[in-house]
């Protein structure tokens, strides 16, 4: 609770980002359900959601029908999915647990393949250097497909990157 209050708070200064679809921009469009078209691995993508709701299934047939979804729509498929039961995901029939390096290394390299979308990479610069928060995010992993620690540590890295490299 206090938490959510100092990051409103922080919000209302001018000193963090919380990322969510109802938020002001940017944080509204950094919000995994906005569409942006982005190729992870030779698939193209219409938003980082679809892509993360896809990995629940094991069916490369299945993936690929969530894959073509936008945001609210990849998120209601994906919620019926109870992979937290057994921590396993899928990328094109090959599984691989929640908590293993390849897929924190399979999350880096998505979110790389996103940030080549230049709308996605001007609204994170957009961010300049204050805090990026998700708070509508949960933090256990074993509970979510990407907590708010994974995602804006991801976004950080890649903005660092960007305001460094141009």
């Amino acid at each position: 609770m206090f938490k959510r209050i100092y990051i409103k708070w922080l919000v209302w200064r001018g000193k963090a980002v919380d990322i969510g679809s109802n938020g002001a921009y940017p944080a509204d469009v950094l919000s995994n359900f906005t569409p942006y078209t982005f190729t992870f691995r030779g698939i193209d993508f219409i938003s980082m959601e679809a892509l993360l709701q896809g990995l629940k299934f094991e069916g490369v047939e299945k993936q690929a029908k969530i894959f073509k979804l936008v945001g609210v729509q990849a998120k209601f498929k994906g919620k019926k999915r109870k992979w937290y039961l057994d921590q396993r995901l899928y990328w094109q029939g090959k599984p691989m647990m929640r908590d293993s390096e390849e897929y924190q290394l399979l999350l880096k390299e998505a979110f790389d393949a996103l940030a080549q979308n230049e709308d996605f990479r001007k609204a994170l610069l957009a961010t300049g250097s204050k805090r990026l928060y998700h708070t509508m995010g949960k933090s256990d992993p074993t509970k979510t497909i990407l907590t708010e620690e994974e995602f804006c540590s991801i976004l950080v890295k890649i903005r660092t990157r960007l305001q460094n490299n141009g």
